[in-house]
């Protein structure tokens, strides 16, 4: 494990597990959402995303959490040696992004970008719940599964098994 991508639906509990598999390994942590984002919440040139994208892919370790543009989703799944894909429940992810902006009222949520809204970062990622069965679905895994020849491949069902995923595989 020296490149990992950790992705999955909103709400699903990747930068957490992420930021464990960081602490676990000592691999640098990049969290898309700071990237992808200025800190007033509004996206960065996507120049500038693909420069800082690039430059992290080609580092010698890195972990790096979320989706970010579609074109460079793929760059990640044929550049890391480790997929780690967080496939939970809809109803707990719902669940999840509920807690985080009720949290969020007080704390700022796990790798949220500072000075990005909660409330209108939350609202978006109810939106993107109702599209995700369009891309996070068997097709999906199919295609997924098609790297594990060459890949390890990892995909987390339920909140033990996210709950327990670095203790199983790294410890």
């Amino acid at each position: 494990m020296k490149k990992i991508a950790v992705f999955g639906k909103p709400g699903s509990g990747k930068s957490t597990l992420s930021k464990a598999l960081a602490l676990a390994t000592g691999i640098q942590l990049h969290q898309l959402d700071s990237i992808v984002y200025k800190k007033n919440g509004e996206l960065v040139d996507r120049r500038l995303f693909d420069e800082e994208h690039e430059r992290i892919l080609s580092s010698e370790r890195w972990i790096i959490d979320g989706f970010g543009p579609v074109s460079s989703f793929y760059q990640r799944l044929e550049a890391a040696d480790t997929l780690v894909y967080v496939d939970l429940p809809y109803l707990t992810s719902y669940w999840f992004v509920t807690k985080r902006l009720l949290k969020g009222l007080v704390v700022k949520p796990e790798g949220w970008p500072d000075g990005s809204s909660v409330l209108k970062g939350s609202l978006e990622s109810y939106k993107v719940l109702r599209l995700c069965p369009k891309f996070w679905n068997d097709d999906f895994i199919a295609r997924l599964e098609e790297f594990s020849d060459r890949k390890s491949l990892y995909i987390v069902n339920s909140v033990s098994e996210l709950n327990s995923f670095v203790y199983r595989k790294i410890r």
